[in-house]
């Protein structure tokens, strides 16, 4: 919402998502690796199905009197049914689609687990600095990747590692590791990913997201410690209100992600309609970013409930548990 670059340094959330996301379907995998697969490309599709069938018809529409807006393939329109690469989208729909490359390097690095968990379970380092190898050949020159499966390509292999840190964390071998040993590895990678975005700024801009390089040494060293501290959240159950609301984000997690940027992207022309500018310089982009929950609140109640039966459980409006 408000683009403040030191954010991605003070919480790489797009690697901790991953790492995360890598533990949990680590746990999965030892269970059944074909289940663990199927249910979660099951729980992601359908959201955004539901978005292509908002977002798609719209950005048509708009494109066919508007020359300038850049023309969309059909081929390419496949891709919003089964994301192996990034859905496409026209100019004018990019605030709506620019985040859709998370669900193509989620979709691929679920589709490659059962193969990383068979590496991992052998070279467990090896298995994590592969992609990081790959990467950095992307990067500085042997490997020239372009278009849109190079994009894809590098997006995997900037949080692969994550990904394979997550595993890690689910068998313990992160709580086995030396403290000294983890610590120097976090911190030489931090200091990497750092120098990386320092020295190679992407058109001028220090954000991480935008170096990925930077993004995969940074956010690595960020979650070895982060996944080594010991965390218990049974406090939350005390707290009603508050379980309640996590419980309802998590269950509607694909639906706020999708939705997000369109909120943020209609909140400023819905709020100038409410003169939200009136409110001075000081608060007035509070009030765009309270409108812009608004609308997301809104989107979430009228088509969050799509989770649910990708789920296979009883679709309700407001999932808040008992």
């Amino acid at each position: 919402m408000f683009g403040f670059a030191w954010l991605s340094y003070a919480l790489p959330a797009m690697g901790v998502m991953f790492a995360l996301g890598g533990s949990l379907m680590a746990g999965s995998l030892r269970r059944d690796p074909i289940r663990a697969v199927h249910s979660r490309v099951r729980r992601l599709l359908p959201a955004l199905w539901v978005m292509g069938a908002v977002v798609v018809p719209v950005m048509l529409w708009h494109a066919g009197s508007h020359p300038d807006d850049g023309a969309v393939s059909w081929p390419h329109l496949l891709l919003w049914a089964l994301p192996v690469a990034e859905p496409p989208g026209t100019a004018w729909a990019l605030p709506a689609t620019q985040v859709l490359w998370y669900l193509s390097t989620y979709l691929w690095l679920v589709l490659l687990s059962p193969l990383l968990w068979w590496a991992f379970q052998r070279r467990p380092v090896l298995t994590a600095l592969l992609p990081l190898l790959l990467l950095a050949a992307t990067q500085l020159g042997p490997v020239d990747l372009s278009g849109l499966a190079g994009s894809t390509v590098v997006d995997v292999a900037t949080f692969a590692a994550c990904w394979v840190v997550g595993f890690a964390h689910r068998c313990g071998q992160l709580h086995r590791m030396r403290p000294w040993l983890l610590g120097g590895l976090a911190v030489g990678c931090v200091a990497a990913g750092a120098g990386w975005a320092l020295t190679h700024p992407a058109d001028g801009s220090l954000n991480l997201n935008d170096i990925p390089l930077a993004q995969a040494l940074y956010s690595l060293g960020f979650v070895l410690v982060v996944l080594r501290v010991p965390v218990s959240v049974a406090w939350l159950g005390r707290l009603r209100p508050l379980d309640a609301a996590v419980t309802l984000l998590n269950s509607r997690a694909v639906t706020v992600y999708l939705w997000h940027n369109v909120a943020i992207g209609l909140c400023f022309p819905l709020g100038d309609q409410l003169r939200v500018w009136a409110l001075g310089e000081q608060y007035a982009n509070l009030g765009y970013f309270a409108l812009a929950l608004v609308l997301l609140a809104v989107i979430v109640l009228a088509v969050g409930w799509v989770e649910d039966l990708a789920a296979r459980r009883r679709p309700v409006l407001l999932p808040v548990g008992g």
